[in-house]
């Protein structure tokens, strides 16, 4: 029976929206377990734009959906239209746009709210015993909306390899568990149904990302 996923976009490039790797990996492994896809991202404005190069902020303004769009080949949908009945399993990508666009997380840390359209999605996809897939930072969404659940951002010790194993110690003062995966593992928290990997919380080469978030693909499919 064909699975059907919904992915949740959250902009295009890693510094102000969707993590490209991490989606392309997603839907590339989606695309070969065979199942049916489909995207949606906020119809919102962007927290901000960086330019990529500089690594900084510009003055420009940018929409999330249409962002979201570079990413979907044009096929993408308004988060507001995702009908939870009609899926499945969610699986959402990291880059900083889910801790910018759908979240405030890159603000207030801990004391982020979440996008209120995407926590009820959360709370809905949860309560109907759907499978949650997150990759990179996207599990501190699962650590606000579902209290004590278990989820991985990778390590919990910050070294050259691991550079934001700090957030780990934040999962951990939110109440949840945090457990302990290298870069091609992914955790999977049966009771909450709920499979994060770290992806580039880690850093590390491009195809060690590619084959932990098929892993999670995997895991989640295993669940829907």
């Amino acid at each position: 029976m064909v699975k059907r996923v919904a992915v949740v976009l959250s902009g295009c490039g890693v510094y102000d929206g969707t993590e490209i790797h991490e989606a392309s990996a997603v839907l590339v492994h989606l695309s070969r377990a065979g199942a049916k896809v489909q995207m949606f991202a906020p119809d919102a404005d962007q927290m901000h734009v960086v330019n990529h190069c500089e690594g900084k902020p510009t003055e420009e303004k940018r929409n999330v959906l249409q962002e979201s769009a570079r990413i979907a080949r044009g096929d993408v949908t308004d988060l507001e239209q995702l009908d939870v009945s009609a899926f499945d399993a969610a699986i959402i990508p990291g880059g900083f746009g889910v801790a910018k666009n759908l979240s405030d997380w890159a603000v207030k840390n801990k004391d982020c709210t979440i996008l209120p359209h995407l926590e009820k999605l959360i709370r809905d996809f949860h309560k109907a015993g759907k499978p949650l897939g997150m990759c990179c930072i996207s599990p501190i969404l699962a650590a606000k909306v579902l209290p004590g659940c278990e989820l991985t951002v990778g390590q919990d010790k910050e070294c050259e390899k691991w550079p934001y194993a700090q957030t780990a110690g934040v999962v951990k003062e939110m109440g949840c568990k945090h457990v302990n995966k290298d870069v091609q593992e992914a955790h999977v928290d049966i009771k909450n149904k709920l499979v994060t990997t770290c992806a580039f919380m880690c850093n590390a080469p491009v195809h060690k990302v590619f084959d932990g978030v098929g892993v999670m693909v995997k895991e989640t499919l295993k669940l829907a």
